[in-house]
C-alpha cells in the first residue's frame, strides 16, 4: 500500500527532482568528481585535459604521471575512463572508475578529493499579472521585457516547436553569446532562434552508470516535460488563446518575454547524474549566460560535498545570478535543499487564482466549489446523495452525486475521496474547513470541494426534497481570490543544515497550479485511463517559482548591468512583499486551519516584487572575498575551502560568520543552560546607497517577543550615490527562547517614504542537522 506521502505526492502535480544516494558493490565502476591542484601541473602540459588525461593514464600504467610518457594504451583506456574536463565549475574532471581505480588515483600528485556521482530519479497566463508586471509596469518597461539577457536552464530538454519560443518581436542574437545549437535525435540546429538561442544536452555520466541503457531521444528535445514548462515560465514569448482544457484561458508569456533561453539538458527520463548537470553549469557560463534557473538541489550536504555549490560558486565568479528551487518536502522545518549563501533560494506561494465548478441544485441555487477536473465540462440533473463523512468504503452507488463532510485535515479528506472514487459514482461534493486542498481538486475523477456555509445549504437542499438533483459545470476560472498569495504547505521550510548562518529560503515566487509550455506529444494526464495531450500544463512545486525568480532576475540585469549577483538578490528580498492582497500579513497554508502568518523561514523576505525591486534604495553587496571568510569561519579546512574555490591559496586571515546578506537568523537554543543565562547575538551590515546621491534613512525595528533588539546607529547619513555605510545589529535574550521561532523585520526607510529597505529576522531554537544526508531533492 502506498504510503501517504507518496499518495500527496501521486495526487499533486508538484514538480521535482529527486537524487538519491547510490550504493555499489566493491568490484562496481562509478563515477567519480575529482578535484585537482591546478598549481601542480607540471608546466610541460599544454592544458588542464591533458594533465587529467595522464593522471587518469598513471593509474593504468607505471608512467610518471608529472610526464607525458603514459603507452598509447594507457592512453586509450583513460581516455575511455574520462567523463568531462571542467573549466569553471571545478578544477578537475569527472571519471569511471572502480574503486581499485579510485585508490590508486588518490596518490597522484594534486589530488585534492573526490566526489561520487549521485543518480537522480524524476520525482503561466496569470503570474506575471499577478506580480505586477503590464505592459506599462516599471519593470518590464525600463528593461524592454528583458531584452538582450540569456536565461541558461539545465533541464529536462525542451520542445522547440512550442509558440512559446517563437522569435516574434525579438531582438538579435547578443554578440556575446558563444554557444551553439547541438543537434541529435529529432532536433537539428535550424530549430534554434532568436528566442530558443542555445540547446545542448549531456549523458555521459548517465551512460556510463547505465552502459545498457536506451535513450529514447539523444537530444535536447524535451521527452519529460518540466524543462519546457520552467524555460517557458522564465522566458516564453507571447502566446495568445492559451489554456488547459479550458483552465486559465488568456495570453501565457513568461517573467522576461524578451529574453534569450539556452536549454542544457542533463535530466533525462527517469534519469540523470551529477557529473552531467555541472558539465552543464559549466558549459553554460563557458556560453555566456547571464542568468541560470535550477530547479533541482541537494539536501544537507555540506558545501564542499555539493556539486551544485561549487558548480553555482564559479558561476557567481563570472558574475551569473543564479535562481534555485527551495524543495517540496515542506512544511516541515530543515527540509529546505540549496541553502548555498551565493545563489538564490526560492519558496513556493500561491496565486489569486482559483480553479471551480459550479453545482446548481434542483431548487436553482448555484454554489461554486474547488475542482480540476480534466473529463467532461459538464453533467446535467444528476441525483444528490448525503453520506454524511464517508470514512468508510461505500457501496457501489451508481450514477449520484455523493455528498462527504467532516473532513478536518489532509489525511481525512484523502480518505473520503478515495472511498467515494472507489464506489464508482458520477462525482464526489466534499464539505470541509480545511484549506490545504490543492492535491485533491486535480483528479481523473471529479471533486467538488466546498466551504462549511455552501455545504449546510446543499446539505438543506438534500433533506427538504424528495428527489434531490444536481447538475454541474467545470473548467471554471476566478481571479481575483483572497487571501493571496500564501506559501504553499509543499514548499520546503529553513533553516539550512548546509549553511545555518544565512537565512534560507531568500524569497517567494508563484509554484502554485502555474500555467506554461508543454510537449504536445506527452501526455499530461489520463481521461477514462487514456492519455490525454495539450500544449500547455498546469503544475505546482518549487520547479515553478524558481524560473518566476530567474525571470525577475533577467528584468534586473537589463535595467542594472553593472550590479553584482548578490546586488541584484539583494533588490529583490529587501523590496518583497510581506502583505497579502488584503494587506494582511502573508499566511501559511502549511500551518492547517491555524492558517498563521508565514515566518521567513517559510517564505524568506516575503514574495518578489519586481516592480518595487528596480529601485530598492540600498543593497547589500557581497563577492566571492566575503563567501570565502565565511567559510573560513565555519570550520571548513583549507583542502575543503579549496574545493569550492578552485584557488591553491586560501586567506583565512580575517574570518567572519557574519555575511553581508540581507537577513538574519539568530540561535537561541542552548538547551541545558541556566534559565537566566542571557545570550547577546550581534550582526554587521553594509549597505550601498544606489537612490539619490543626498539621502537620510531612519531604521525601524519590529518588536519581537521576548528579545530585546537594538541597531546602531540609527540613522545612515548619504552624502553620494554608491557610498557605502554600515551599522550594527543586536539581539539580547534568553539562551532558550521559549517559541521555536519568533521572527521581525528591520527597515531603513528614507525620508520621503520612497524606499523601505527591509531585512527578515529570525531568532530560533532550531538546531539544524549535520549535512551528512545524500539526498537531492527538487
Amino acid at each position: 500500500m502506498a504510503t501517504r506521502r507518496e499518495f500527496l505526492l501521486s495526487k499533486l502535480w508538484i514538480c521535482s527532482i529527486t537524487i538519491l544516494h547510490f550504493t555499489g558493490t566493491l568490484s562496481q565502476t562509478d563515477n567519480y568528481i575529482v578535484h585537482m591542484d591546478l598549481s601542480v601541473m607540471p608546466k610541460s602540459f599544454s592544458g588542464q585535459h591533458h594533465w587529467y588525461l595522464s593522471t587518469l593514464a598513471s593509474v593504468f600504467d607505471v608512467s610518471d604521471s608529472s610526464t607525458a610518457r603514459a603507452s598509447p594504451a594507457t592512453y586509450l583506456t583513460a581516455s575511455s575512463k574520462l567523463l568531462y574536463s571542467y573549466t569553471h565549475v571545478i578544477n578537475g574532471f569527472s571519471a569511471s572508475l572502480t574503486p581499485s581505480e579510485l585508490e590508486a588515483l588518490k596518490k597522484s600528485p594534486g589530488y585534492i578529493s573526490s566526489i561520487k556521482d549521485l543518480p537522480v530519479k524524476h520525482d503561466t497566463t496569470h503570474s506575471t499579472k499577478f506580480l505586477g508586471l503590464a505592459p506599462q509596469s516599471p519593470a518590464w518597461k525600463a528593461s524592454n521585457l528583458g531584452d538582450g539577457i540569456i536565461i541558461g536552464l539545465v533541464d529536462s530538454g525542451v520542445w522547440p516547436e512550442s509558440e512559446s519560443y517563437n522569435d516574434h518581436g525579438m531582438s538579435e542574437i547578443p554578440k556575446r553569446w558563444k554557444g551553439g545549437c547541438q543537434s541529435g535525435a529529432q532536433f537539428n540546429s535550424s530549430m534554434c532562434n532568436k528566442k530558443l538561442i542555445g540547446a545542448r544536452f549531456f549523458n555521459k555520466g548517465l551512460i556510463a552508470n547505465n552502459p545498457n541503457i536506451t535513450i529514447s531521444v539523444n537530444s535536447t528535445r524535451d521527452t519529460d516535460g518540466h524543462g519546457t514548462h520552467t524555460s517557458s515560465t522564465a522566458a516564453g514569448n507571447y502566446v495568445e488563446g492559451a489554456s488547459y482544457f479550458g483552465y486559465a484561458k488568456g495570453t501565457a508569456n513568461g517573467v522576461a518575454p524578451r529574453a534569450h533561453v539556452a536549454m542544457y539538458k542533463a535530466l533525462w527520463d527517469n534519469h540523470a547524474y551529477t557529473t552531467d548537470v555541472i558539465a552543464a553549469i559549466d558549459q553554460a557560463i563557458s556560453d555566456g549566460v547571464d542568468v541560470l534557473s535550477l530547479s533541482l538541489g541537494f539536501g544537507g550536504v555540506p558545501l564542499n560535498e555539493d556539486p551544485l555549490a561549487l558548480a553555482t560558486f564559479a558561476a557567481t565568479e563570472k558574475n551569473v545570478f543564479v535562481s534555485t528551487s527551495a524543495g517540496n518536502e515542506g512544511p516541515f522545518y530543515e527540509t529546505l535543499h540549496n541553502g548555498i549563501p551565493w545563489v538564490l533560494t526560492v519558496a513556493a506561494g500561491t496565486l489569486d487564482r482559483e480553479f471551480d465548478a459550479v453545482l446548481t441544485l434542483g431548487n436553482g441555487i448555484s454554489i461554486t466549489g474547488s475542482s480540476f477536473y480534466l473529463g467532461s465540462s459538464s453533467f446535467s440533473e444528476v441525483p444528490l446523495v448525503f453520506m454524511e463523512r464517508c470514512d468508510s468504503e461505500l457501496i457501489k452507488t451508481g450514477p449520484k452525486i455523493v455528498v462527504c463532510q467532516g473532513a478536518y485535515e489532509s489525511n481525512d479528506l484523502s480518505d473520503q475521496v478515495e472511498n467515494v472514487r472507489n464506489a464508482g459514482v458520477t462525482a464526489g461534493v466534499f464539505i470541509t474547513n480545511f484549506t490545504d486542498t490543492e492535491e485533491f481538486i486535480g483528479d481523473s475523477f471529479p471533486v467538488v470541494i466546498v466551504n462549511l456555509k455552501d455545504g449546510k445549504t446543499i446539505i438543506d437542499y438534500i433533506k427538504s426534497s424528495n428527489s434531490p438533483q444536481a447538475s454541474a459545470e467545470f473548467r471554471k476560472t476566478n481571479l481575483g481570490i483572497e487571501p493571496a498569495p500564501r506559501v504553499a504547505s509543499y514548499s520546503s521550510r529553513g533553516p539550512s543544515s548546509s549553511c545555518p548562518l544565512v537565512l534560507k529560503p531568500d524569497i517567494m515566487a508563484p509554484g502554485a497550479l502555474i500555467l506554461a509550455a508543454w510537449p504536445q506529444n506527452v501526455s499530461v494526464d489520463l481521461n477514462d485511463s487514456q492519455p490525454i495531450f495539450s500544449n500547455f500544463k498546469i503544475l505546482s512545486g518549487t520547479s515553478m517559482a524558481c524560473p518566476h525568480a530567474a525571470g525577475v532576475a533577467a528584468l534586473l540585469r537589463e535595467v542594472h548591468p553593472d550590479w553584482s549577483p548578490a546586488a541584484i538578490r539583494s533588490a529583490m528580498m529587501t523590496t518583497a512583499d510581506i502583505t497579502d492582497n488584503t494587506m494582511e500579513p502573508i499566511k501559511d497554508i502549511g500551518s492547517g486551519n491555524r492558517i498563521n502568518p508565514a515566518s521567513p523561514l517559510d517564505m524568506g523576505a516575503g514574495q518578489v516584487n519586481p516592480n518595487k525591486a528596480l529601485d530598492p534604495g540600498l543593497i547589500y553587496d557581497a563577492n566571492s572575498t566575503d563567501y570565502v571568510r565565511l567559510l573560513c569561519a565555519t570550520n571548513f579546512t583549507e583542502k575543503e575551502i579549496q574545493v569550492i574555490t578552485r584557488s591553491s591559496s586560501t586567506d583565512c586571515s580575517n574570518p567572519s560568520s557574519d555575511l553581508n546578506y540581507p537577513s538574519f537568523i539568530a540561535y537561541f537554543n542552548e538547551r541545558f543552560s541556566p534559565s537566566n543565562l542571557t545570550t547577546v547575538r550581534e550582526f554587521h551590515r553594509t549597505v550601498t546607497n544606489v537612490g539619490e546621491g543626498i539621502s537620510t534613512y531612519t531604521v525601524s525595528v519590529t518588536p519581537m517577543s521576548g528579545l530585546k533588539v537594538n541597531v546602531m546607529p540609527d540613522k545612515l547619513e548619504f552624502k553620494t550615490k554608491y557610498e557605502k555605510l554600515s551599522y550594527k545589529l543586536t539581539i539580547e535574550g534568553p539562551a532558550l527562547l521559549d517559541e521555536a521561532v519568533t521572527f521581525g523585520y528591520l527597515s531603513w526607510a528614507d525620508a520621503g517614504g520612497k524606499h523601505v529597505v527591509r531585512s527578515p529576522i529570525v531568532a530560533t531554537t532550531l538546531i539544524p542537522d549535520d549535512p551528512d544526508d545524500e539526498e537531492i531533492k527538487g
